[in-house]
């Protein structure tokens, strides 16, 4: 089969690789019929996740068509599913409390050394990602094998067209887990740093939990356009003094709640910024959390802080003090995708919302380098990219 491969920082190659086959009882074998390219898989591409390897395949937005299952499968062959990214046994302590990205049995053994020195204990296993999540093949291919079949796709309607499915694997929950995360009462003011596809995912998820407002805050002005179209007030780091500007906005008092949908490489010429550039481009530091900082010191006293975005290491001058002087609270962690899936998939069936608005881009799978490319490098107009094996 053909799949999307890692061959090196900022090298991708779609190459012929072995074909998945039946490996547990549980499993199926998908045969994808869309995949798209996800924020965090720019992690990847720019050497800043540890545990991945050359000839990888990569990928964890993905959905398609049920070829082959497992004799303790549930699924049927022919089926139409959408699979969440985050891998989950449905038996453990955490699945039993719909913390699925915690499952403690769907990371393989020999992974979960690396990872528990990394975080203090192992991680869920994710498809495409690294090997400290398992290793597990991703989507960006013509097939791929499903573990615990019986628990982790989403079985979808016909009717529907991929494009308004797709992202129910990842990017929609995510956004709508991290509106969650922020406690959001009605009329709140909330503010989103970052309006990639989970932050503009994030501000339609908080309108959709009645937040009174959303502050959209990005570098990129295709991207702050498309925010507020969904009824953002955006503000555009180059232009403002972000602090201040929130400040005057919420006079005085501060966002009630503050969402960081940016992640490890934040964007931008601050000075705390531009020393995590230099430490993480020589190896001596792997986050930059610039927006994190910033979002901790804007957040109201007695706010909330929710952190969608991936981080990976360590990160230094994080603002502990302010944290916890104002007496702030945090929420973060991987999506429990499949604890959203169902109401989603609801909202989507009844046109409240379509999350095709969000595709800018088409491309068949032998084109992938070109997507990640201008996806990193030409972020006004390449806001996602969903690819066709």
């Amino acid at each position: 089969m053909r799949a999307a491969t890692f061959q090196g920082k900022g090298d991708i190659d779609v190459r012929q690789m072995p074909d998945p086959a039946i490996v547990n009882p549980r499993d199926c074998i998908i045969e994808v019929t869309s995949t798209a390219i996800c924020g965090s898989d720019l992690h990847l591409y720019d050497g800043v996740i540890p545990g991945v390897e050359k000839d990888d395949i990569l990928g964890h937005e993905f959905m398609g068509r049920v070829v082959a299952v497992g004799k303790e499968s549930t699924l049927e062959v022919g089926q139409r599913v959408v699979v969440p990214f985050t891998i989950f046994c449905g038996q453990c302590f955490h699945c039993s409390e719909q913390r699925y990205s915690n499952c403690d049995n769907s990371c393989p053994v020999e992974d979960q050394e690396v990872a528990e020195k990394a975080f203090g204990h192992p991680m869920a296993g994710m498809f495409g990602y690294s090997h400290l999540t398992g290793g597990f093949a991703g989507g960006q291919a013509e097939y791929v094998r499903i573990p615990y079949s019986d628990v982790v796709p989403l079985v979808v309607p016909e009717d529907i067209p991929d494009e308004r499915l797709l992202f129910l694997s990842d990017i929609l929950p995510t956004g709508w887990m991290a509106a969650l995360n922020a406690e959001i009462a009605p009329g709140d003011t909330i503010a989103v740093w970052g309006c990639g596809p989970v932050g503009l995912f994030t501000i339609l998820s908080a309108f959709q939990q009645k937040a009174g407002r959303v502050i959209a805050i990005d570098g990129v002005k295709g991207r702050l356009d498309m925010a507020e179209q969904l009824g953002a007030e955006p503000v555009n780091f180059h232009e403002t003094d972000i602090l201040d500007a929130l400040k005057q906005m919420t006079g005085g008092i501060g966002p009630d709640a503050v969402i960081d949908a940016v992640g490890m490489e934040a964007h931008g010429i601050a000075i705390d910024n531009m020393a995590d550039r230099v430490k993480q481009a020589v190896g001596i530091g792997q986050d930059r959390a610039h927006v994190l900082r910033q979002a901790i010191m804007a957040c109201r006293k007695g706010g909330r802080v929710s952190v969608p975005g991936v981080y990976g290491g360590k990160a230094d001058l994080f603002p502990l003090g302010a944290m916890m002087q104002k007496g702030l609270q945090l929420r973060t962690g991987q999506t429990h995708v499949r604890r959203y899936t169902a109401e989603l998939l609801d909202l989507i069936e009844r046109d409240v919302i379509d999350p095709s608005f969000l595709i800018s881009h088409r491309l068949p799978l032998d084109e992938a380098a070109t997507g990640y490319r201008n996806f990193r490098d030409q972020q006004d107009e390449w806001i996602k990219v969903v690819m066709h094996p």
